[in-house]
């Protein structure tokens, strides 16, 4: 096994089926990585240890996945000098805006690359972090060019596809 580029740290157990779309784009875009759980508040200890290791280990992206009063990516993005990604969950009984907020109102000089809330959010980490990837890989900055192709591609199909069945 090749060494993960990109670590993925969720909070919880619980917030695994969130990420599963993004472990397809980093798993469709050739991108090794890795997943664990590790709480900013559970398990303070290992979350920092976890983080100041990264570097060593070659990983270049974290992506951190948490809910309710995420800090999981602020712990980790003050533990190194990676990029870090934060995805807020929707788990608690604010629907993720507390873990919004939590996430993006970092302090002036650490940075936290605040996604959306929830399975959006989890897809755009992984296109984010591929495109960071990509600004020293050029196979790799290839086949972003040609997912955004198909983006494009499938939204003209779509529109072509509704003006046949609907008589637009």
């Amino acid at each position: 096994m090749t060494q993960p580029k990109v670590s993925i740290v969720l909070g919880s157990d619980s917030d695994f089926p969130v990420i599963q779309n993004m472990l397809r784009i980093l798993a469709d875009f050739g991108i090794e990585h890795e997943v664990t759980i590790s709480s900013a508040h559970r398990s303070p200890t290992r979350t920092q240890r976890y983080a100041s290791e990264l570097e060593g280990r070659g990983v270049q992206v974290v992506i951190a996945c948490a809910g309710a009063a995420a800090h999981l990516a602020g712990v980790i993005a003050s533990h190194t000098t990676i990029p870090v990604i934060g995805v807020p969950i929707d788990s608690s009984p604010l629907n993720g805006l507390d873990a919004l907020l939590s996430t993006s109102m970092m302090p002036a000089g650490v940075p936290v690359a605040t996604m959306g809330i929830g399975r959006s959010g989890a897809s755009n980490a992984a296109v984010l972090a591929a495109q960071i990837l990509a600004l020293s890989d050029s196979d790799l900055s290839e086949r972003l060019h040609r997912y955004k192709k198909q983006l494009a591609d499938s939204v003209e199909q779509r529109d072509t596809e509704l003006r046949k069945t609907r008589g637009v």
